[in-house]
């Protein structure tokens, strides 16, 4: 089979926060961003590769309950909802950049005693943000 991962969800609870985090901190290129009955969905990704993350308001899936939506609320304001993992060859000089900006740090570059070096942001709507050296 040829199969690639071509979107991610994570949710979004303030398009313009989500930009400033996703566009103007991380360097993403916005694809498209859609709005629909006071809602928007904003494709984001890396510039020059085809994998994109779609910021989508939560409240648009329709088969939620009234309690069911409260309750991605209370993960969201926590950070325990939506997570993703990113990766860089130069993971020191992409932390600076980042934390430059009015981004949330998580934890600075550390290496894991699970053989990785990696570091973590919140993005607006609290979204752990994960950035992972390549070696």
């Amino acid at each position: 089979m040829d199969i690639t991962i071509h979107s991610s969800f994570l949710p979004h609870d303030d398009p313009e926060a989500a930009l400033a985090f996703y566009r103007d901190a991380l360097g993403f290129e916005v694809r498209l961003d859609v709005g629909y009955d006071g809602m928007r969905w904003i494709t984001v990704g890396p510039v020059g590769q085809s994998t994109s993350i779609v910021l989508y308001p939560p409240q648009a899936n329709p088969g939620l309950t009234d309690d069911e939506k409260r309750t991605i609320e209370e993960m969201m304001a926590k950070g325990t909802f939506g997570s993703v993992l990113l990766a860089t060859k130069d993971l020191d000089s992409t932390f600076e950049k980042v934390q430059a900006t009015d981004a949330e740090v998580v934890q600075e570059p550390t290496e894991q005693p699970y053989g990785v070096r990696d570091c973590a942001f919140r993005d607006p709507a609290g979204n752990m943000v994960r950035i992972q050296e390549l070696r």
